[in-house]
């Protein structure tokens, strides 16, 4: 038996220039989040970070509940534990049963200050935030209700030695925007339903950039801490790009360049590749209909396209899956289709996060570890 990841969310500092929702702290109060579990086991342990703040972080009382019960959290035997900045926390294990595909409800209690969070700043998931200690209460009525994730990096699992995990590594279009909020119908919920053995984690985040630091740290350097540490992991999926060619010129900067990108993409390729990983590549998704000021530029779909035909043709990769293809409008493909488009021109809704977990041929992601 193995531990492994159960559940990845990748976090991001408070503290970063650009914000697309807006970090909070803390103080005499309890959250209860939503953890939608990729995979699943008999005993559970949960991991909460500190890993961007700037002061010890205090949690009193902590507790986890699936539809098999409910338990307290314990770290080293106490119910008390404070984590330093920078750092991480796993909270002992749990005869806890949780199902792949099933929720798990976390609920965590900040006695004193805790300073912004470090958190997850789209999952599509709601977090409950109530005063007082409620850690054990069935219900928080009258709750504020916040779409975010705090201060959880994963859960793990007790599981077979032969279970192999993916990861989903990239940006929105993993983490999730413009899908239903707690319908995880994220283009990783839909391709986990698919799998018959194994199952995918995510570590999307929205605005992350593979070659440059701006929303979370940028793919290169995330690589290691959220791919490679994970036990058991055998591929990982990529998509980036759209935030590369599209964020710059928000700023009235230039894009990346087609050539800086597939410098990007081949370095990431050989990082998986030492590792023993096998990476499947995505093609860069449509964004020429973003509502936002500066991220449809004509250098920056051009060069989308001239990555998207290396990405086709290279032999970098041990596979691809063209999301652009499949997600694009036939008659405008620098477009999302119509009937796939959240509404913002650069963001998918649940039909088009199926159509992109649709394109993944399952016979190059065969979740199995070779036998020695």
């Amino acid at each position: 038996m193995i531990w492994t990841a159960g559940f990845r969310t990748a976090v991001i500092s408070p503290y970063e220039q650009i914000k697309l929702t807006e970090p909070r702290g803390f103080a005499d109060q309890t959250v209860r989040q939503v953890i939608h579990m990729a995979g699943g086991g008999e005993l559970l342990r949960v991991r909460l970070t500190n890993r961007y703040g700037r002061t010890p972080l205090v949690i009193a009382a902590a507790g986890a509940a699936t539809e098999h019960g409910q338990a307290t959290l314990t770290f080293d035997g106490t119910e008390r534990v404070t984590i330093p900045p920078g750092e991480e926390a796993a909270s002992d294990p749990m005869d806890l049963p949780v199902a792949p595909g099933a929720d798990l409800f976390l609920s965590l209690y900040f006695p004193e200050e805790t300073g912004l969070a470090t958190y997850s700043h789209m999952p599509m998931e709601t977090a409950h935030i109530i005063g007082g200690n409620h850690v054990m209460s069935p219900r928080l009525p009258g709750a504020e209700r916040v779409e975010a994730r705090f201060y959880v990096s994963g859960v793990d699992v007790l599981t077979s030695d032969d279970t192999a995990i993916a990861v989903a590594f990239g940006d929105s279009w993993f983490e999730g925007v413009g899908s239903t909020t707690g319908a995880n119908n994220r283009s990783v919920d839909f391709l986990n339903r698919r799998l018959k053995r194994g199952w995918v984690v995510n570590q999307g985040i929205a605005g992350n950039r593979l070659l440059r630091d701006e929303v979370g740290e940028h793919g290169l350097a995330r690589f290691d801490r959220d791919v490679l540490s994970i036990p058991g992991v055998t591929h990982v999926l990529v998509h980036f790009g759209i935030n590369d060619l599209g964020i710059p010129g928000m700023s009235g900067e230039p894009p990346a360049t087609s050539g800086a990108l597939i410098e990007g993409f081949q370095a990431l390729a050989q990082r998986a590749h030492k590792a023993g990983l096998k990476i499947l590549a995505a093609t860069i998704g449509p964004f020429a209909g973003a509502i936002y000021p500066g991220i449809s530029t004509p250098e920056g779909l051009a060069a989308r396209r001239e990555v998207n035909d290396w990405i086709r043709t290279t032999d970098t990769f041990d596979a691809v899956f063209d999301v652009a293809r499949a997600v694009e409008n036939p008659e405008a493909p620098d477009y999302i289709h119509p009937a796939l488009d959240s509404g913002d021109g650069m963001h998918l809704n649940d039909k088009g996060a199926q159509a992109m977990a649709d394109a993944v041929d399952l016979e190059t992601l065969a979740l199995e570890k070779p036998r020695p």
